[in-house]
């Protein structure tokens, strides 16, 4: 008599979309790690010179900041990686999963206490992240960058990206220099909808490196470069006014509302030019949506509950030192987003 085997998650997933994966996790593992490396070598290059945080350089000379520094590298490496096996929509949520390393290393190494509900918005994220592993479209095939191009020259990826641009000159030019320092959503705005734009230009350019290390040169084609060309100006647009926002508001507030709003509009951007939602099942779209708003929940309580960790006194200092910063972050409002501490391309 035949029996029938259940399928398992596995056997459900292309293998481009478990390298994905691995690589996407094993990001988030090396950034989130990073973060406190990096912090216990400031904390020990600043017990014996200037702090970072009073304008010290003194870290540049600790061999503890650097292994941070380099264990970063090797972590965006691999997210950049990863979107050359995996759609963005995989691949970007699963971002989150660095503030939880960073958390529970924080906790463990720095006796950073960490509070019950932020162990409750770690649960969140890890559930959430498996929600949109478990549904996720698989990776569609493709044969050369030129193809990429085509997607984007679409009309509904062209309009979206005209409209894209539209917003960002009109938030720069118009609404900065009124409410800038008055409104986070203005530099946070230019970040994210500029950076869903990068993360596509990485994509195409993570399948074309991909594709010339199997044996299909696509160096030889002009998009490749163009791709290259998107990236660069969108990484230097974002830093420049992510640099901005930590800059003029507090980075416990910053965190979880770029992290929103940028993962948001990669999502959209993704789903229009690489259809991803074409190849899937109502129910697995609404699976994954909900998937996305548990990581967001996770996200949020996490950021929120920092200021609870230590108290009111605690909390009040943070709120009064949101200006002094070790190295791109204040010491004492924990760990940021792991965009926030590096180039990444979103």
């Amino acid at each position: 008599m035949a029996t029938t085997q259940t399928p398992s998650w596995r056997e459900g997933m292309s293998s481009d979309n478990i390298k994905g994966l691995v690589l996407a996790l094993s990001s988030s593992f090396f950034i989130g790690a990073s973060f406190i490396v990096k912090k216990k070598g400031l904390k020990k290059a600043g017990a014996s010179g200037v702090r970072a945080g009073v304008g010290g350089y003194s870290y540049l000379y600790e061999p503890l900041w650097w292994v941070g520094m380099i264990t970063m590298i090797v972590g965006e490496i691999a997210n950049f990686a990863a979107y050359a096996f995996a759609p963005a929509i995989l691949v970007t949520p699963l971002g989150a999963l660095s503030i939880i390393i960073s958390a529970v290393l924080a906790h463990i190494i720095l006796r950073e206490r960490l509070h019950i509900f932020g162990i409750l918005g770690c649960i969140l994220c890890v559930v959430g992240s498996t929600t949109i592993v478990l549904h996720a479209p698989q990776e569609r095939e493709i044969e050369s960058v030129t193809e990429v191009w085509q997607m984007a020259m679409e009309p509904a990826f062209l309009l979206y990206a005209a409209l894209v641009m539209t917003a960002v000159f009109i938030l720069i030019f118009h609404f900065i220099p009124q409410y800038g320092q008055t409104h986070i959503m203005v530099y946070i705005g230019v970040c994210s909808l500029v950076g869903s734009l990068s993360v596509m230009s990485v994509k195409a350019i993570g399948i074309a490196l991909k594709l010339t290390l199997s044996g299909m040169n696509q160096l030889i084609y002009p998009q490749t470069w163009i791709f290259t060309l998107v990236v660069i100006t969108c990484v230097l647009t974002q830093m420049n006014y992510l640099n901005k926002a930590l800059d003029t508001f507090n980075t416990a507030v910053v965190s979880p509302i770029y992290y929103v709003m940028f993962t948001s509009f990669t999502i959209l951007a993704s789903v229009i030019m690489f259809k991803d939602w074409d190849r899937q099942s109502p129910t697995q779209v609404v699976t994954e949506m909900c998937g996305f708003v548990t990581i967001l929940s996770g996200t949020f309580l996490l950021h929120k509950t920092k200021d609870m960790a230590d108290g009111p006194s605690a909390s009040l200092s943070i709120r009064l030192s949101k200006h002094v910063e070790e190295d791109g972050f204040c010491g004492g409002e924990g760990i940021p987003l792991r965009r926030q501490e590096s180039s990444r391309l979103p």
